[in-house]
């Protein structure tokens, strides 16, 4: 199954999330320059997959100028190689990660009717996906799925 393997990991909010996509950054030799706190802080904020106008919004709001949506779209690239933020393919939206230090695939239920996105983390569950995948001679396999249905809230 690769890389992947079950263990305890600490989930942050706030500023321990703040404090550990800095320390993330830094250990993949990136810069936590103030615009990039700037991008992630907004992103943590947002209750829901944001989008990068979504975030850019809220980024030129705060800073009290002009934030254009490209320049957040390089910054949020970055965050998902860093592990800082994984990306919700099917809303076209991010979700900061509240554990970045540790590496799992991604698996989303997303709630058709508020928009809520809840990640789990279960790497049996997509062992099968990544298996087939390095079968047909797929590397560096990281699954993305997205279980589309209504939340306990909703339904």
């Amino acid at each position: 199954m690769g890389a992947q393997h079950q263990h305890q990991h600490q989930l942050h909010e706030g500023d321990s999330l703040r404090s550990a996509a800095a320390r993330r950054m830094s250990e993949r030799g990136e810069q936590w320059t103030e615009m990039r706190a700037a991008v992630f802080d907004a992103l943590a904020g947002f209750d829901k997959p944001a989008s990068a106008y979504d975030i850019a919004e809220a980024v030129s709001k705060s800073r009290g100028k002009r934030v254009a949506a490209n320049s957040v779209y390089r910054i949020l690239d970055l965050f998902v190689g860093t592990n800082l933020a994984r990306r919700v393919e099917s809303a076209n939206a991010y979700v900061a990660n509240q554990h970045p230090g540790c590496l799992h695939d991604c698996i989303f239920l997303i709630c058709d009717s508020c928009g809520s996105a809840t990640h789990i983390d279960d790497d049996k569950l997509s062992a099968g996906v990544r298996d087939a995948a390095e079968h047909a001679g797929f590397a560096e396999v990281r699954p993305v799925i997205e279980v589309r249905g209504r939340c306990g809230d909703c339904s």
